[in-house]
């Protein structure tokens, strides 16, 4: 089946799309492995119409259940990439689907890797995009950073550039599907070395390993992993929308805190909104 959008998120942002969308005649997938920020908030009381303090958990769930009651589809799915051909392709951890539209709504990375060089080196030989740079590491020594889904993908596509691949996991349980000739390196990270580019990683039991480039694929695919590859424009590490809250990628829009501003839930339910009228318009002006 092929939906009028995809809404990668099941967040604030993503499910008010979702429910607007729905309720205007569209076909919707939400897809997104949970709710992101908003399902770790302890208690929210500044939410309009609560008299009563919630967790994120439930008000995510509240959410959820509205956008499945009025017709929208909502799968807990890991979205691994992002591609498009005649139509735009959306890969999962359990299958392919297919939007005339996309939503991005994936939140803000709250966190980096926090261990020296890791920033240092950003751009110099670390790399957050396969499909971007792989083609500048044909034939040589390279770390992937990561244990999951999305790198367990980002590994695959490493293949077509070359065999010489380690996974470094820096500690964290191997939830990904592999291939079972996967070289693993499971102790934590302590250092990223180098001179004009990283040249080598340092783990808790001493050793250096030499490497010739680094690609990070931490946690689930974000915001930022969807503009390298596409090319989105960015404003930091903010997606840059217009006034339709589409991104510089027709077709493409994004809403909620991956647009940055005031990062709160009233603001991610407005973008949401936004979003859904200026995707209803492109759908009825494009089919």
């Amino acid at each position: 089946m092929t939906y009028d959008t995809i809404i990668i998120g099941k967040g604030p942002a993503g499910i008010s799309a979702a429910v607007y969308l729905v309720r205007s005649g569209h076909t919707v997938l939400v897809l997104g492995k949970d709710a992101g920020a908003l399902e770790r908030a302890e208690s929210i009381e500044n939410y309009y119409g609560f008299p009563e303090t919630l967790t994120g958990a439930e008000l995510a769930a509240r959410g959820v259940a509205q956008a499945e009651r009025l017709g929208a589809e909502v799968r807990a799915e890991e979205v691994v990439h992002l591609g498009m051909e005649e139509l735009w392709s959306v890969k999962t951890d359990s299958g392919n689907h297919t939007a005339k539209t996309v939503l991005i709504a994936t939140g803000k990375a709250r966190a980096a890797l926090k261990v020296p060089g890791f920033e240092e080196f950003r751009g110099r030989g670390i790399s957050f995009c396969v499909t971007c740079d792989g083609f500048f590491y044909r034939g040589k020594k390279l770390a992937l950073l990561g244990a999951g889904e999305y790198a367990a993908n980002e590994y695959a596509e490493l293949a077509a550039f070359t065999s010489d691949r380690v996974v470094f996991t820096n500690g964290a349980e191997i939830t990904g599907h592999f291939p079972d000739d996967t070289r693993f390196v499971t102790e934590k990270i302590t250092a990223f070395s180098g001179g004009d580019s990283v040249s080598s990683i340092t783990t808790e039991d001493g050793t250096e390993r030499p490497v010739d480039g680094v690609f990070a694929a931490l946690g689930t695919a974000g915001a930022a992993s969807f503009a390298a590859t596409l090319g989105m424009e960015l404003n930091g590490t903010d997606i840059v929308v217009n006034d339709e809250f589409m991104t510089n990628i027709p077709g493409v829009f994004a809403a909620g805190d991956c647009t940055g501003g005031f990062l709160q839930i009233a603001k991610a339910v407005s973008d949401g909104t936004h979003a859904a009228k200026g995707i209803n318009s492109w759908i009825k002006k494009n089919g």
